[in-house]
């Protein structure tokens, strides 16, 4: 047993040691993304499939309250809350149109649209793209080596923060990882960098 989690932590731990080494260029690019839009007076619209649900509604309540201090709340939505909103539109439209048509419908030019995908393509979140770059959003797509479709539908505006990995337990923990920086990034952005 002391084994089995001496190698769960080790891979863990080397997996988020490659997101510092190859990812943090995409990581400032995508905060920078985010801020733009807050700055313009627009929202960050998140979401994802399966676990990543808590991902995308962990990151839209840490806009909406706080991150590591007390700030103004950050607009956020996540597409991912609303049961009876999603079932309705699964049962009378189509399953793969659960977050564009809300998108379309709570979106504005200029938002951020912020995905978290681990398992590997879903015709709901390219369906979603596709409504993004119809409305002129910008796209922050956190997926890991295990998506090859959606990466290659994004515009040069948009940013893919690939987890290198193929473990969908190592992917969650590099997105939650991923999701603190740039909450971090965010706060020390508009309201200045308590670490220094």
């Amino acid at each position: 047993m002391q084994n089995n989690i001496n190698y769960q932590i080790t891979e863990s731990i080397q997996t988020q040691q490659r997101v510092q080494d190859e990812l943090s260029e995409f990581i400032e690019f995508a905060a920078q993304h985010i801020v733009s839009a807050l700055l313009a007076d627009k929202k960050i619209l998140s979401c994802g499939n399966a676990a990543s649900v808590s991902s995308a509604q962990y990151f839209a309540s840490l806009m909406i309250n706080r991150y590591e201090r007390v700030r103004p709340s950050l607009p956020a939505i996540s597409l991912v809350n609303d049961v009876q909103m999603i079932t309705s539109i699964a049962n009378t439209q189509h399953y793969d149109d659960v977050f564009a048509k809300q998108l379309r419908a709570l979106g504005q030019t200029a938002d951020v649209l912020l995905i978290y995908s681990v398992e590997g393509s879903a015709l709901n979140l390219v369906k979603l793209i596709n409504a993004a770059h119809d409305m002129q959003i910008p796209v922050i797509l956190l997926a890991g080596e295990n998506e090859t479709t959606l990466p290659t539908l994004l515009h040069e505006v948009d940013v893919c923060v690939s987890v290198p990995s193929q473990s969908a337990q190592r992917i969650h923990e590099a997105h939650l990882l991923i999701t603190h920086c740039l909450c971090d990034l965010v706060d020390s952005q508009l309201f200045g960098n308590p670490l220094i």
